[in-house]
């Protein structure tokens, strides 16, 4: 049976949509899920959850993606197990988990972190304009 969503590193950080978060509660032991869409939804939670917007302006993009990419980072270096997702889990997720790669040297290049999240995740977009921020904060991986 396959789900809805993926493991970008195995056991630790997990990747989607948001109508994953049931079956991967179900499923997997979970310290924070990280909603990165720009519209806030609010309400009562019943996992533990933090807005981490990105948002695809230029105003703000870069350093949006540097904040989610530096909040994930470290959860992850700090034991937990980490969800994130936007809606659908292409743009803002495709975007964020090449980014953690890079981030967390799992990747040497832009070119080899998509191409890894895209081999655990096929539906990902990442063309998008939110990738051109990774260009600017990884200059050295291009």
């Amino acid at each position: 049976m396959s789900k809805n969503y993926q493991a970008l590193i195995p056991g630790r950080i997990f990747i989607g949509g948001e109508d994953a978060i049931p079956e991967l509660l179900k499923n997997e032991k979970i310290d924070m899920v990280y909603d990165l869409r720009a519209e806030n939804k609010e309400g009562d939670f019943e996992y533990p959850r933090t807005h981490l917007p990105m948002y695809d302006d230029d105003s703000q993009q870069d350093e949006s993606v540097k904040k989610a990419l530096d909040e994930v980072a470290a959860a992850y270096e700090s034991g937990k197990n980490i969800y994130f997702h936007c809606s659908t889990g292409r743009t803002r997720t495709g975007t964020l988990a090449a980014g953690t790669l890079l981030k967390l040297n799992e990747a040497d290049s832009i070119d080899e972190a998509k191409t890894k999240a895209r081999e655990v995740r096929e539906v990902l977009n990442l063309d998008s304009k939110l990738i051109t921020s990774l260009e600017r904060i990884f200059p050295e991986k291009k």
